[in-house]
């Protein structure tokens, strides 16, 4: 076969592989934001920031929730860091984030927009990191 056929082959799998690191870097970079929110909000919620403590009062679950939800985030923001943890992270922050918003429409009454910004967010990130989760959830079926 001719170089120049060779090249005309390769071309197109060239083309192919920026749609995938471009996506690869828009995920890092939701990553990383999801992460800094997510953490700034969890150091709040165990370090009894007066605001969290009030409103989790309000909540009327306990401190106790407070705390562990602090916790969860915490987490979430280290796992989505982590690149074999990513996308079961990005899971994880999205059911926190669902919670949080049915907490704020029936409990709460306040808006929702930053939750439910955050949860898709997470769920993009959880799907587009969907191929580690699953290699992570193979590594346990041996």
């Amino acid at each position: 076969m001719t170089e120049q056929k060779l090249a005309t082959r390769q071309a197109p799998a060239e083309t192919a592989q920026r749609p995938g690191k471009a996506w690869h870097i828009v995920l890092w970079v939701l990553q990383i934001a999801v992460a800094a929110e997510f953490l700034l909000a969890g150091i709040a919620k165990v370090t009894a920031n007066p605001q969290m403590v009030d409103m989790f009062a309000e909540i009327g679950a306990g401190q106790w929730f407070r705390v562990v939800t602090g916790l969860l985030e915490l987490a979430g923001a280290v796992g989505l860091l982590i690149p074999v943890l990513s996308g079961l992270a990005g899971l994880g922050l999205a059911a926190l984030s669902i919670g949080a918003t049915i907490t704020n429409v029936f409990v709460l009454h306040t808006n929702t927009t930053i939750t439910v910004a955050l949860f898709v967010v997470a769920a993009v990130i959880a799907w587009g990191r969907r191929g580690r989760t699953a290699d992570l959830a193979s590594r346990f079926k041996r």
